[in-house]
């Protein structure tokens, strides 16, 4: 099998609400990260049969109506030829997920993903990623597409066909072209606007996509879904042996494995490094820009080893943050100067080796005059920031706070860790009263039913936002009293909680 296997898979799918799969190296650190919300519409790769609403020659893109929310926005050059006029249908997929007040992105050349390969109806092309560099493999993999390949569609060969064999690889072809069929026909008997097709699951997804000999242990807090998996791993990898484990304790599996703590640091501006030295990054609208200190890091011989050093480990830093939060389009990273021109060759050669492996499309387009490095990285879902944050309403925008979902759930994991061995009738929270509102409005209810208690939620003005603790807990009598000493002290009725309570 080669090397042994030194990943983990991590999946915390106990919150219906909030399903996260983390991705730890073999040193337990955090290097990829999944997840998906209920309430959000995820559409990337669906397929619609859509109406054509308007066409802006100016623009040369047409507005696309999907049939649910925004209309997605097609580039003409995208249409293949298609004469685009008002009031037609057309069949498109999303290739980029609607992002702040912009629609999704969509087009009319279609793709079907497989474990080992992507269909493209009434494509030509037979490739093989770039990433299979033995070429008598590439060569043996288009071999077997010049057989298999169907009519009227082009293939491209995924990283993970590597050494699969012929069968694998025909199956897949199969499977995918009876599900093009399928859409097809639902095309046909469905009128415009509607879903033809949807992706599968978060957990399948990342099982499909994530799966390789680097994975050794995957690890649930759902019974259920330990039967899904190994499903999944006999269907993906048949000839692999992955250990799947249930985790049923009542401390949070995240808590476990340290990955909660990571995700904070995720979050933040500022990123260490082991040296001492660290990074900024700042993400705007147009592009993410990175800077690069030398913070505690002194180095031992002269300053001009202790730059190279500090770049060449940000370099690696920098790799793993921008596909730990997800972060695509242009990025401009300014490292520490260095003078000698062969150190920077080797700078953006490490850059180079370290993207290598990124499932994103990456290319660092070397070192500007002004000693700045640009790199372009594909989107290929909403980055971190953007999935855990907004707009800070208390700063004007200037900043950036947790969304309300985000807080609210971290509240009820917290909830889970008392009552897993509290015996008290009622518990009393404080935290910010938006965050209060919110949980009183969505979700206070169902979190009653599901922990076999009373909770509730005192609407702070003190507590900063997204902050949060439990007050007490004890029977209705006591909580009523205690409300009524809050009450007192911000002379105004902040209490939230349901109408049985």
């Amino acid at each position: 099998m080669g090397e042994k296997a030194t990943k983990q898979i991590i999946a915390n799918l106990l919150d219906a609400e909030e399903p996260r799969i983390a991705i730890l190296d073999g040193h337990g650190r955090l290097c990829d990260f999944f997840i998906e919300r209920s309430m959000d519409h995820h559409r990337t790769n669906e397929i619609y049969k859509a109406k054509v609403d308007n066409v802006l020659q100016g623009m040369h893109a047409a507005f696309l109506n999907l049939g649910d929310g925004k209309n997605g926005f097609l580039y003409l050059a995208d249409a293949r030829g298609i004469d685009v006029k008002a009031g037609m249908d057309m069949i498109v997929q999303v290739v980029k997920n609607a992002r702040k007040d912009k629609g999704a992105r969509v087009s009319s050349r279609l793709s079907l993903a497989g474990r080992y390969l992507v269909l493209i109806p009434g494509g030509k092309e037979t490739g093989v990623s770039k990433r299979i560099e033995d070429a008598a493999e590439r060569e043996r993999l288009r071999d077997i597409l010049r057989e298999c390949k169907p009519e009227n569609c082009g293939v491209i060969i995924r990283t993970a066909a590597v050494n699969a064999e012929k069968e694998a690889l025909s199956s897949d072809i199969r499977e995918l072209t009876l599900l093009w069929e399928k859409i097809q026909a639902d095309a046909a008997q469905n009128s415009a606007p509607c879903l033809l097709h949807r992706e599968l699951g978060l957990l399948e997804r990342v099982l499909r996509d994530e799966l390789n000999d680097d994975i050794g242990e995957i690890v649930v807090d759902t019974e259920e879904d330990c039967e899904n998996i190994k499903t999944c791993i006999k269907q993906f990898m048949p000839e692999k042996e992955i250990d799947v484990t249930y985790y049923g304790s009542t401390t949070p599996v995240f808590d476990v494995y340290g990955i909660e703590k990571q995700l904070l640091e995720a979050q933040e501006r500022k990123v260490w490094l082991s040296s001492g030295a660290y990074l900024v990054i700042d993400q705007t609208e147009a592009l993410t820009v990175i800077d690069v200190n030398t913070g505690k890091f002194t180095g031992s011989k002269n300053l001009n080893d202790t730059v190279f050093k500090t770049n060449m480990e940000a370099a690696s830093e920098i790799a793993r943050q921008l596909r730990l939060r997800a972060i695509g389009g242009i990025v401009i990273i300014d490292f520490i100067d260095m003078a000698i021109k062969e150190e920077k060759d080797m700078l953006v050669a490490e850059l180079n080796r370290q993207f290598k492996n990124d499932r994103c499309k990456v290319k660092v387009h070397g070192v500007t005059d002004l000693g700045l490095v640009e790199i372009t990285r594909k989107r290929a879902r909403l980055d971190l920031h953007t999935e855990m944050m907004h707009g800070c309403m208390r700063c004007t925008g200037l900043g950036a706070v947790e969304k309300e979902e985000s807080v609210a759930m971290r509240i009820k994991r917290f909830i889970r860790k008392i009552c897993s061995d509290s015996k008290n009738e009622v518990l009393l929270l404080e935290c910010f009263r938006t965050v209060a509102e919110y949980i009183s409005e969505t979700a206070l209810s169902s979190w009653e039913d599901e922990f076999e208690k009373k909770i509730i939620l005192y609407g702070s003005k003190d507590i900063q936002w997204g902050k949060y603790r439990l007050d007490m807990q004890g029977t209705m009598e006591q909580t009523e009293r205690r409300i009524v000493e809050l009450q007192k002290k911000e002379n105004r009725s902040n209490v939230y909680r349901t109408p049985s309570a």
